[in-house]
């Protein structure tokens, strides 16, 4: 209880609103390393997992979809930690050891979720589809990915909170962000600090959760949402 008031305390102490160790500042840092990461991971995985799952003919198609998902699911496993000290490692970049561990955890469920949603698409429709004339390519955005759209939702979201959550790992390399809080806070053995800067990451990742949940109700037919 006494850690949670003296991180409500932190959070009035008029210092933590000014200069480059205020939040503002640290916030900005964190949704720039966060967005950076998330619109790399968007632009190699949500493309690749509806492709895979447009192309769903032949036995060599298939192995390689499965060997694509496969991998990307065994990223999973991959210790951030580590990851983050091998690219500080092999690389003289400051942003870049921070954007591939985040890379790396985001890509599978929105590869993933986006290869399901297409493939869970009813053959029928499909077939209906090409039975109008449509090409291929055409099948594929104006059938499957409408359809596919409440999972590749869902994998977005799911990808941008644990993106959020993980970039805390940017102040282990010398860079900013709301991560300088919790470890400089650990540091110093100042644990207001330490806590203000977990409540603000779980914030956030609340903020992006509720932003994605609205985004849904926007974008996805309501009778999408209700069998989804």
């Amino acid at each position: 209880m006494n850690a949670i008031l003296d991180a409500i305390r932190w959070f009035f102490h008029d210092q933590q609103w000014h200069g480059t160790d205020g939040i503002p500042h640290r916030l900005a840092e964190h949704l720039w390393y966060s967005g950076l990461a998330f619109a790399i991971t968007v632009v190699i995985a949500l493309p690749l997992g509806l492709l895979l799952g447009h192309v769903r003919r032949g036995r060599a198609a298939s192995f390689f979809g499965f060997s694509v998902i496969a991998s990307a699911n065994g990223a999973r496993a991959l210790p951030t930690l580590g990851l983050l000290i091998l690219a500080v490692l092999i690389t003289s970049s400051s942003l870049v050891p921070t954007l591939v561990p985040l890379i790396v955890l985001a890509i599978p469920p929105v590869l993933v979720n986006a290869y399901t949603g297409v493939q869970q698409v009813e053959p029928e429709l499909r077939d209906a589809a090409e039975g109008m004339g449509m090409t291929g390519r055409q099948v594929l955005w104006r059938v499957e990915a409408p359809m596919a759209l409440p999972l590749v939702l869902l994998g977005l979201r799911t990808a941008a909170i644990q993106i959020v959550s993980t970039a805390t790992i940017a102040a282990y390399v010398g860079l900013g962000g709301l991560g300088r809080f919790i470890v400089d806070g650990l540091k110093r053995q100042e644990y207001s600090s330490t806590a203000g800067g977990a409540i603000l990451v779980i914030l956030l990742a609340f903020l992006i959760q509720f932003a994605f949940g609205l985004l849904r109700r926007v974008a996805v037919s309501p009778g999408l949402r209700r069998s989804s």
